[in-house]
């Protein structure tokens, strides 16, 4: 057997069949509206963006991908441009299609679930991107015929001309098969380039892993999770919700906004896109947090940094 990653302090996500049952059997009793979805820009920037190689933007396709650009090269997070996941269909469609993009230089992966990493997707890509990937994943991109791929392990840093990416803890775990649960890791990816920074959270539940990040890390803006956490008896220990999502970014002691992200795109648990935004605004409003920094973005939308 290989290798298996865990967690910090040893923290596992197992849960029973018999728990999967209860969880189906409390969603069938859950009346959800799914005919709301969270806002998608009618008009995004996407000739301005593709054409843009010298101001800092990021850009919400959808879900946990971005369009980063920072020190000239394009970065994209977790590419997943799937209409489906699973037996559902997508709820919202990309901000920008794929086709769109400019050639991408890098594609930061936080870990192999199907929801953050997508083959069909990658395979669309323009250009030749490095792929930097959590140790053990990257035998799976070699299997597929691409040849520049980096591992990284917690704490290890990678530099592409004056972009330096570090890949930082997070909370969860990974499957791709019924055969290899956490064999390969599991983070987030700090992005920095000339005193700024961006902490892209990928997948997790709330940890102290959130303080070292900021004690270790001058984070400036934070792409945080905040969705598929319900029920929360079964989803917390891998799935971060709003009010924790919040608590976490005040531990990141980050200088800039708080960007939501994971939600609203696929139907990964039981809530919704638009009462994770509720939970979100009420959190940062009962803890008196400046409203200039959420910045809840639209799909499609570019927020020029």
């Amino acid at each position: 057997m290989g290798k298996r990653y865990r967690n910090l302090d040893g923290v596992e996500n197992t849960k029973s069949f018999s728990d999967f049952r209860k969880w189906m059997k409390e969603r069938k009793a859950k009346k959800k509206d799914l005919s709301v979805s969270i806002e998608r820009l009618d008009n995004p920037q996407s000739e301005e963006v593709s054409a843009n190689r010298s101001k800092n933007s990021v850009t919400w396709i959808g879900h946990s991908t971005f369009l980063i650009q920072t020190g000239g090269i394009n970065i994209l997070t977790d590419p997943v441009w799937a209409e489906r996941m699973g037996m559902q269909r997508r709820l919202t469609k990309p901000g920008m299609p794929i086709r769109a993009l400019p050639e991408i230089d890098a594609v930061l992966i936080s870990h192999g679930h199907y929801d953050h990493l997508d083959f069909a997707s990658i395979r669309k890509l323009k250009g030749d991107p490095v792929f930097y990937v959590p140790e053990g994943l990257g035998a799976s991109f070699r299997r597929r015929g691409y040849k520049n791929v980096k591992e990284a392990a917690w704490w290890e840093a990678y530099d592409k001309e004056d972009v330096r990416f570090t890949f930082v803890p997070a909370q969860h775990w990974t499957r791709r098969t019924l055969w290899d649960t956490n064999t390969s890791h599991w983070g987030g990816w700090v992005i920095e380039h000339k005193g700024h920074s961006i902490y892209f959270a990928g997948d997790s539940g709330y940890f102290r892993g959130f303080k070292e990040i900021g004690e270790k890390m001058s984070v400036y803006a934070v792409l945080m999770p905040i969705g598929a956490y319900e029920p929360e008896w079964f989803m917390k220990v891998s799935h971060i919700n709003p009010e924790d999502a919040v608590r976490a970014y005040l531990d990141l002691n980050a200088k800039g906004p708080f960007i939501p992200m994971h939600y609203g795109a696929y139907r990964l648990a039981d809530d919704t896109g638009p009462e994770a935004l509720e939970r979100l605004f009420a959190e940062w409003e009962k803890r008196g947090l400046d409203p200039d920094k959420l910045n809840v973005m639209k799909i499609g939308e570019t927020w020029w940094v």
